[in-house]
C-alpha cells in the first residue's frame, strides 16, 4: 500500500494506469474509494492518483491538523513526490475546493482543473445537514440511520426507484473497512466551515471544467455557475439525471465530458 511520509502524517494514496497524470480528490466524508465508478475507465488512458485526504481512509493519524491549506499542500507534496507534474486535478465537492487551492498555490504544477459538484460558497443549510448527521453519529444512533438521512441528498431520485438499491448501498458503506470515524468527520466538517470560500476562484488561470448534476440538492447548478464565474477559462456542463454524486449517478456522461477535457479538448 503506497504512502508518503510527511511531517505530521503518512498520506495513503492509490496509483493506477499509464498516460498523462490525473489526480482525483474526494469530497467530504469520502476517500480514494469514492472514485470507484471512474477509476478503471480513466486508468486506461491516464496515470490516476487517488490520495486519502487527511482525516479519511488509510491516511494516519486521523487526528492530524486540518485545514484547506493542509489538504492542498498534502496533494501538492504527493504530486511533487511522484514527479508526474504538470498534472490535471479532478475534485468532487470539497475536493474541488482543494483542487482550486492547489491551482492557486502552484499554477505551474496544475495544468487543468475539473470540478465536480463544486461551488465555493458558504451554505448554512448544508452545514446544518452535516451537523445533524454528526449529532446522529455522536448520539450512538445506528450507522444506517445517518446514511439513510444523507443519501437522498447525494443521489438523483431515480436511484431510489430500484428496489433494494438503497439497502445495498448502505450495506456496502457499513462494510467498508476504512470508513471515516465520527471524530474525524467532525474535524473535517469544522475545517470546511473555516474555509474562506469567496477567495477560491481568484487567480485561476488554467482551463477549468465544471460538471454539475442537474438535480444536485447540495450544490445546484445555478449556485455553481455564479460561484465559478470569475474563472476566465471556464467550461460549464450540466449532467442530466444526476445529483450531487454525479460520478455515481451518471458515470458514462461524466466520463464523456471529462476524458476529452483531460486530453486537452474543451
Amino acid at each position: 500500500m503506497p504512502s508518503l511520509a510527511l511531517a505530521d502524517l503518512s498520506l495513503h494514496y492509490e496509483i493506477e494506469g499509464t498516460g498523462p497524470p490525473v489526480m482525483l480528490i474526494a469530497g467530504t466524508a469520502s476517500d480514494s474509494a469514492s472514485w470507484g465508478a471512474l477509476t478503471a475507465p480513466l486508468a486506461t488512458q491516464f496515470t490516476v492518483i487517488r490520495p486519502d485526504n487527511r482525516s479519511t481512509g488509510r491516511t494516519v493519524p486521523v487526528d492530524a491538523p486540518l485545514s484547506l491549506e493542509h489538504w492542498a499542500q498534502d496533494a501538492l507534496a504527493l504530486a511533487d513526490h511522484l514527479g508526474l507534474g504538470p498534472i490535471a486535478v479532478v475534485g468532487h465537492s470539497l475536493g474541488g475546493m482543494i483542487a482550486l487551492r492547489m491551482a492557486q498555490k502552484a499554477p505551474e504544477l496544475v495544468s487543468r482543473l475539473a470540478l465536480l459538484a463544486c461551488a465555493p460558497v458558504s451554505s448554512p443549510r448544508n452545514m446544518a445537514l452535516f451537523d445533524l448527521l454528526l449529532q446522529l453519529r455522536a448520539e450512538g444512533q445506528p450507522d444506517d440511520l445517518w446514511l439513510r438521512a444523507f443519501l437522498p441528498w447525494l443521489f438523483h431520485p431515480r436511484f431510489f426507484d430500484t428496489p433494494g438499491q438503497l439497502d445495498a448501498a448502505i450495506a456496502q458503506s457499513l462494510a467498508y473497512p476504512h470508513a471515516q470515524s465520527t471524530g474525524a468527520m467532525a474535524a473535517q466538517i469544522a475545517a470546511l466551515r473555516e474555509i474562506e470560500m469567496t477567495d477560491l476562484p481568484e487567480g485561476i488561470s488554467c482551463p477549468t471544467l465544471a460538471l454539475m448534476g442537474d438535480s444536485d440538492l447540495l450544490m445546484p447548478p445555478a449556485v455553481i455557475e455564479a460561484a465559478l464565474a470569475p474563472i476566465p477559462d471556464l467550461t460549464l456542463q450540466r449532467i442530466p439525471q444526476a445529483g450531487h454524486s454525479l460520478h455515481w449517478d451518471a458515470p458514462e456522461a461524466v466520463l464523456a465530458a471529462l476524458i476529452p477535457f483531460l486530453l486537452g479538448g474543451n
